[in-house]
Formats: structure tokens, C-alpha cells, sequence
């Protein structure tokens, strides 16, 4: 069996080092990415939020101008469609 001197495992230790060196490097991209779609999806939640709050907005209007309309309906005596028979 060969012998292991401190030489060889030095080298191999310098390639582990620098194989990790690079792996650090690419997991902090993957981190600053991540936290890049974390924000994006925030705004997105926020955006749709509001989309929401506008769309709640506009169906209580939607309901209460056809609350008016029956009522002026009413007034008028127009709920009842003729009778075409």
C-alpha cells in the first residue's frame, strides 16, 4: 500500500477547500435569488390584495345601485313583465 504523505493530503485538502469555495459561491447566488422571488412574490400577494378590496368595492356599488333600481321599479310599478299570452 502506498504511503500518504503530509504533501498528499495537503492537495487534497486544498481541492476540497476550493471545491467549497465554489459551492459557497453558488449557494449564496441561490440565496440572493431567492430572496429576489420572495420579494416579487410579496408585491405580487399585495397587488392581488388590492385587486381584491377594488373588486369588493365595486360589487357592494353593483349591489346597492340594484337595490335603487328595484326600488325606482317598484315606484313605477314595473316589476311585473306583460304577459305576451
Amino acid at each position: 500500500m502506498a504511503e500518504v504523505s503530509a504533501e498528499l493530503v495537503y492537495e487534497v485538502l486544498k481541492a476540497v477547500q476550493a471545491r467549497l469555495a465554489q459551492i459557497d459561491g453558488k449557494l449564496d447566488e441561490h440565496n440572493a435569488t431567492m430572496l429576489a422571488m420572495k420579494y416579487q412574490i410579496t408585491g405580487i400577494h399585495h397587488d392581488l390584495t388590492g385587486i381584491h378590496s377594488e373588486l369588493s368595492g365595486i360589487h357592494a356599488t353593483l349591489i346597492r345601485h340594484d337595490h335603487q333600481l328595484d326600488r325606482i321599479e317598484h315606484r313605477l310599478e314595473l316589476n311585473e313583465a306583460p304577459s305576451l299570452t
